[in-house]
């Protein structure tokens, strides 16, 4: 028995969406630690909502936080060197649920990493026109390790995740508006077209993912140039004499339509600290606009300076290999003060550790993308294979610029999304039907038709990728542990440390 199709189209994201919350808000209070970085996002976000700027804090803060005891801050300023937004998230959910559990701080979190996963099946979904790859693609995201523990922890870069695909969702929406006007227009340029909402509104999402993280800029040129070069594949597809010339005015067009929405929205999200006058480097100019940009310079450099040595750092090169994974929170009690299973030695860990089966068949993919991209086999999927590996390149081949830079595994948060779908796509190309292929050389006496070889061979590639979700899927189960910081025996805890850097 199989769902009808419209059927499947609403229940698929609705039965995903539903795992991945089960997974990001049980237990989201555990444990009652800032982890890592919330020790500076969340309590910076408590500030934001109560001074409208980041505010000080004394050093034996945290321990007054998690208690209860949120009122410890000073109206001094804090020196801090990422944009606002994703802080105001955060504050959302403490203003929601109150700072008293660390399910107020993660709410949003919890939130944006559970929307996430329906996006990622829409864009999949949406590049293939197959419910079962969107399925794949938002399945493999919802049970990820790493998007788990990015969705239970309060750090910036799931924020910056979601707002990245969506702006490259707006994209596609704009894309399969668009490129019908083209290709059905007359004249030797095609139509100059203004209207384009979609791409405003993927302006406004990039100008957030800018307000979360600077990396969102590269996302922007990253976009700006997909659009560009889209355009001009599908004026020079549709014969229009001046293709080139007309891609080129509409690349204009798109860039005052793309950049000024998201500087705009960028620019919104400092908002509190304009209207304010306690925030850091707030009264070097009179102006505070001039101001604002003094402080951005402090910002900047800052970031290109920063190389200071961390247990944990992972150099961009590491990232494809899964080389070091961040430990963000280890709780291991004394010996008979928890109990968990068969033993009395427990662990807790919470990691930044991708699906190592999911992510491994990933980078597998990719590679798979660009050589049928560069051999033209690509078929139908060539778009779609394009369109991934576009937010790919944007989300990760910049950090390959910046070798000595202390930088994280855990920022490919912002790559998982087009991973999944990268590998979703592969998978559908790899199981497609066959084509018969008659041979050179035809036998006499024909024992198998081409016909039944192709069938066969189309059999046996979805049988693989059947076998290859579940193993997924189970590898995934086996993992979770290390996304949920829930105590586990130490023999178990050792058996998911697959390679010397895990430790």
């Amino acid at each position: 028995m199989t769902l009808a199709p419209r059927t499947a189209r609403w229940l698929v994201p609705l039965a995903l969406t539903l795992l991945a919350a089960a997974l990001r808000f049980i237990g989201l209070w555990h444990p009652q630690d800032l982890v890592f970085d919330e020790t500076y996002y969340v309590k910076d976000a408590w500030t934001l909502l109560h001074l409208g700027y980041e505010g000080a804090w004394p050093d034996d803060a945290n321990e007054s936080f998690t208690s209860g005891d949120t009122d410890v801050y000073s109206t001094d300023a804090a020196y801090v060197v990422h944009p606002p937004l994703g802080k105001w998230l955060i504050a959302l959910g403490m203003l929601l649920f109150g700072a008293d559990s660390g399910f107020g701080w993660r709410f949003s979190a919890a939130l944006i990493g559970t929307l996430l996963v329906p996006l990622v099946y829409e864009i999949a979904r949406r590049l293939s026109g197959s419910i079962a790859i969107g399925a794949v693609a938002g399945g493999l995201l919802a049970v990820d390790g790493l998007a788990i523990a990015l969705s239970r922890v309060s750090l910036l870069d799931g924020f910056l995740a979601f707002f990245v695909t969506l702006a490259f969702w707006f994209v596609l929406l704009d894309r399969d508006r668009t490129d019908e006007r083209i290709l059905s227009s007359e004249g030797i340029v095609g139509p100059l077209m203004w209207r384009r909402p979609w791409i405003v509104a993927a302006g406004l999402a990039l100008g957030a993912a800018c307000a979360v993280k600077w990396s969102g800029l590269y996302v922007l040129a990253a976009v700006g140039i997909w659009i560009v070069v889209h355009d001009a594949i599908v004026r020079h597809r549709a014969r229009k004499e001046e293709w080139f010339a007309g891609s080129v005015l509409q690349g204009a067009i798109a860039f005052v339509l793309l950049v000024p929405v998201a500087a705009a929205v960028y620019l919104a999200s400092w908002t509190g600290w304009l209207v304010t006058s306690g925030g850091y480097d707030r009264g070097s100019d009179a102006n505070p606009l001039v101001a604002l940009l003094n402080y951005h310079s402090s910002m900047y450099a800052f970031h290109v300076g920063l190389s200071s040595s961390h247990p944990y750092a992972s150099p961009a090169w590491q990232w494809p290999l899964l080389l070091r994974p961040t430990a963000m929170w280890l709780a291991r009690p004394e010996a008979g003060e928890e109990w968990c299973g068969w033993s009395d030695d427990c662990i807790g860990v919470i990691g930044s550790h991708p699906n190592p089966v999911t992510w491994y068949a990933a980078w597998a993919a990719v590679i798979l993308a660009v050589v049928l991209l560069i051999r033209r086999r690509a078929g139908a999927l060539t778009p779609g294979f394009g369109f991934a590996l576009t937010g790919l390149a944007a989300t990760y081949l910049p950090w390959l610029l910046y070798p000595s830079r202390t930088i994280f595994q855990f920022y490919t948060v912002a790559m998982l999304p087009f991973l999944v779908i990268a590998l979703a796509l592969a998978l559908g190309w790899l199981t497609r039907p066959r084509d018969p292929v008659t041979p050179r050389d035809p036998s006499p006496v024909e024992v198998v038709s081409a016909e039944e070889v192709a069938a066969a061979e189309t059999r046996a590639w979805r049988v693989f990728a059947i076998a290859f979700v579940a193993l997924a899927v189970l590898t995934a189960v086996f993992f979770l542990p290390l996304s949920t910081g829930f105590l586990e025996p130490y023999p178990l805890w050792q058996l998911h440390n697959w390679l010397p850097g895990w430790v």
